[in-house]
């Protein structure tokens, strides 16, 4: 089996050997093994379960949170030979039973499926009559409540392993705590605890914390010294474009990409960074799906992450070739502020949330009963002006709808229009013949696209319109002519967000909360930037060490390239000396502020140059302030005081 996994890895990806873990984790499912797989960023994730899928009879099923997400590895595989499909909210019905159909008639051996699509009838029918080799689990730390992006519908990939008894189950993650590693295996009924585990630690990536007062400066000083690619992550689309024509006018080349431009765009602008044309991309965090850059130097935290897991996924999509690469953060005070600010509006009261699932049905006039699978254009400036509420409350609101299942927020304009050839080849043969108006234009379809009497492909109208010598208008007039006539189906390209029920539109009275899972949720989102805000302030402990610590890797070695370790290097000082004083200053201080003088003298027992070095650097580092009065003060970790 071990050989036969290797020749699908050669045949397919074109590499001769597996990444650490992708072995073990192979042989684990091709055991008939549930298991839960930890790999990083990086770690090659969807060759686990790809290759032995491959090996196996069957068809596997891949669950994922994030459409996006399905569409890219769905295109990752077709240019890779292999046949994959996906089916998920708003796709219309003629596409759904499209992929329906390929997935009966064994032309597929990937279906990837959103959550939510788990509780259809039409699908646990399917599922049911279909040879299911492996049941694959993306982004698994969705199913626990105290991850950090758990996700409700998560919880119904159980219920349908009674259909699949005997088929393993593949759970992935790149980042889990112990806590969130045992609920993983608990809600997915793994029939025994079985964890690979890769490892959280990335020798090659320099961890470091500034806390600056004047951000941009510091940004374009780092990026100005950077030989190589980075990432700027920030949190708002208008920073992203603001914050790339700064660093474009201080003559350093750089784009920016957030979900709001149109699909060719954000392609345009990834290929020219990923090819090197330009060297920074400043982003959102819905850049990072994908990227398979092995040379990114730095990726920078412009704007505070959520949490640690996102630091440390969106951190690791540095330094993939293994060179020495960098994981910055720029924070200040009002970041902190913002922060808090933004987590209490993250969960609003559920009245509120009720009040806008409500809303959103009368905006679209959607009756009770009805609705389900439908997109529908949305503005939320428009619809909170229409309705007088607040915009960032409003977005919570409608993220905790999307997170629960009730709907789908599609916040990327502007995909591809797609067609499905409907006639049979020698009917379509005849239909041209009788109409020559349509000739041209049907055989340039069938030039440019392959597979469009299977499935729907996306096309490319201003394409056509150049080949067919027409204009892009009588191209889409074409098209939705012989769309009324039967000879193909034709979904032209939507432009704006979307919003998409999940199920019928429900009455006020029907829609539930589980009160405790939101309060729970609450107090893990809570803990999580407490815990992201004490990572930012403790500037005693190397950043390597405690990034390892919090998902559970206690015994680890100093880094040597984190901000910390490199302050320490400088005060000649090891670990054990360094600790010792500075443990001993930090119960001084906390007890009562003193010159400078006064704590020499009461720090008899150590080296006076080690004292002053260590001290130096903890006043460097924030870790000792000095007030007006000359007094050192000893400066406690952040507390957000919830």
């Amino acid at each position: 089996m071990v050989n036969e996994a290797l020749k699908i890895l050669i045949k397919y990806w074109g590499y001769s050997s597996f990444r650490p873990m992708q072995e073990d984790i192979i042989s684990s499912i091709l055991k008939g093994k549930d298991t839960l797989a930890l790999l990083p960023t990086g770690g090659g994730k969807s060759i686990s379960f790809q290759v032995p899928a491959l090996i196996k009879d069957g068809i596997c099923i891949v669950v994922s949170p994030l459409i996006a997400l399905m569409k890219d590895q769905v295109q990752n595989l077709r240019r890779r030979g292999i046949k994959a499909g996906a089916i998920y909210s708003g796709m219309s019905r003629d596409e759904i039973e499209s992929v329906y159909n390929n997935c009966v008639h064994e032309k597929f051996k990937f279906l990837y499926i959103s959550p939510e699509r788990l509780e259809s009838e039409p699908f646990r029918h399917l599922i049911s009559i279909l040879k299911v080799n492996i049941l694959s689990i993306d982004e698994a730390h969705c199913i626990s409540q105290w991850g950090y992006d758990f996700r409700p519908p998560y919880l119904r990939i159980a219920e349908i392993r009674s259909l699949i008894p005997e088929v393993p189950v593949l759970a992935l993650t790149a980042t889990a705590t112990p806590e969130v590693v045992e609920d993983i295996m608990d809600k997915l009924k793994f029939k025994g605890p079985h964890v690979l585990k890769a490892g959280f630690l990335r020798k090659n990536i320099s961890y470091s914390i500034y806390k600056e007062a004047d951000k941009t400066y510091k940004l374009l000083e780092v990026l100005k010294k950077t030989k190589g690619s980075s990432i700027v992550y920030v949190r708002s689309r208008r920073k992203c474009r603001e914050l790339s024509e700064i660093i474009n006018k201080n003559n350093i080349s750089s784009t920016f990409y957030h979900a709001g431009l149109n699909a060719r765009e954000r392609t345009k602008r990834q290929e020219e960074w990923t090819l090197n044309h330009l060297s920074n991309i400043v982003a959102t965090n819905a850049f990072g799906m994908g990227i398979d850059k092995a040379d990114v130097r730095l990726v920078v935290h412009y704007d505070l992450p959520d949490s640690i897991e996102s630091y440390f996924q969106e951190a690791g999509r540095a330094g993939r070739d293994g060179k020495t690469a960098g994981g910055l953060v720029l924070f200040n005070n009002e970041d902190i502020h913002n922060s808090i600010n933004r987590l209490k509006s993250s969960f609003p009261e559920i009245s509120y949330i009720k009040k806008v699932y409500n809303a959103l049905g009368n905006y679209f006039q959607i009756p009770e009963g009805s609705g389900k699978d439908i997109g529908f254009d949305f503005n939320i400036a428009e619809f909170c002006k229409n309705y007088n509420i607040k915009i960032i409350e409003t977005y919570s609101a409608i993220k905790i709808l999307e997170r629960e299942g009730f709907i789908y927020y599609i916040e990327s304009s502007g995909q591809y229009s797609r067609i499905m050839i409907v006639l049979n080849k020698s009917d379509l043969y005849r239909f041209q013949v009788e109409n020559k108006g349509s000739d041209r234009i049907i055989k340039e379809m069938l030039r440019s696209y392959s597979g469009v009497f299977t499935e729907f492909v996306n096309i490319n109208e201003n394409l056509i319109a150049r080949r067919t010598e027409m204009s892009r208008e009588q191209v889409v007039k074409k098209l939705s002519y012989l769309h009324n006539l039967k000879v193909l189906k034709y979904i032209p390209v939507k432009y704006s967000p979307q919003i998409v029920l999940t199920s019928e539109r429900l009455g006020l009275k029907n829609i539930e909360f589980e009160q405790d899972n939101y309060k729970n949720l609450k107090t893990s989102a809570e803990k999580r930037l407490q815990s992201l805000l004490n990572f930012l302030s403790n500037s005693l402990q190397c950043r390597s060490q405690q990034l390892l610590a919090y998902f559970g890797e206690e015994k680890s070695q100093r880094c040597g390239l984190c901000d910390v370790c490199r302050g320490k290097s400088r005060s000649k000082l090891n670990d054990i000396e360094f600790e010792t004083i500075s443990k001993f200053l930090e119960q001084e201080l906390t007890q009562t502020d003193m010159h400078l003088y006064e704590l020499i003298a009461r720090c008899t027992k150590f080296d006076e140059d080690q004292l002053i070095a260590t001290i130096q650097w903890l006043l460097d580092n924030g870790k000792i302030i000095r007030a007006i009065d000359e007094k050192l003060h000893w400066n406690n970790q952040l507390d957000i005081g919830f």
